[in-house]
């Protein structure tokens, strides 16, 4: 039979493998999103041009407004257009904006005992179980009780309209929204945009939820 101490120690041995392969799998965490699409047939890709455009004109010049259009830009490239040399020649425009909040405070309680009774320093200083022992159970110093924590989250947004320049018609709108504990812009614009083209254009009127993961997209209706 183990003594207590080489018991723990045994347990903690155990217990740490399993600990660093759920931190792995936190760091891998998919990005999820919300989209919403509008969209008239588009004309398919047979040398139509396009330009990237701030839809705030304060946005416009910026060197960061530059980085997240040439993302638009590339989506639309691989879709088959291709980018004009500037938006008084091309024919259609694309109007991009991007956002992110001021964050909201969450309160999460994470019950980590309850009634449950682990193994530990028994009631009468024994090795064993039991409510009020010292172990892997209730009421223990480790374990046992609430866990509450607060912690901010963030809701970010894209926003990519699309109008024929020659006459103004409105060809597409679509918004990509996610909420996230990052307000990194640089972080999110692009998952937010790779959202917005996931089988771009889509069904006009329908919201879908999209999850990005390194290795793989999943796409289905919100509820």
């Amino acid at each position: 039979m183990l003594r207590p101490m080489t018991s723990i120690k045994t347990l903690t041995r155990l217990a740490l493998p399993v600990a660093l392969a759920l931190g792995l799998s936190a760091c891998a965490t998919p990005f999820k999103a919300d989209v919403s699409r509008f969209a008239v047939p588009l004309p398919a890709p047979q040398g139509q041009t396009f330009a990237v455009v701030a839809e705030d004109p304060k946005l416009a010049g910026g060197l960061e407004f530059a980085t997240y259009a040439n993302a638009v830009a590339a989506e639309l490239s691989e879709l088959g257009y291709a980018r004009a040399a500037s938006p008084e020649t091309a024919d259609m425009l694309v109007r991009f904006d991007y956002r992110v909040d001021g964050g909201r405070e969450r309160v999460r309680t994470d019950f980590n005992g309850g009634a449950f009774a682990g193994p530990g320093w028994g009631r009468w200083g024994g090795w064993g179980g039991g409510f009020g022992a010292w172990g892997f159970g209730f009421n223990d110093p480790f374990f046992g009780g609430p866990d509450v924590r607060s912690y901010t989250v963030y809701t970010s947004g894209v926003d990519v309209k699309i109008d024929r320049r020659a006459d103004g018609q409105r060809l597409f709108e679509g918004k990509a929204e996610a909420v996230s504990r990052s307000n990194r812009l640089p972080r999110l614009v692009p998952n937010l945009v790779d959202a917005i083209f996931t089988d771009f254009p889509g069904n006009s009127g329908e919201t879908l939820r999209i999850t990005i993961r390194d290795d793989e997209k999943t796409v289905r209706p919100t509820d």
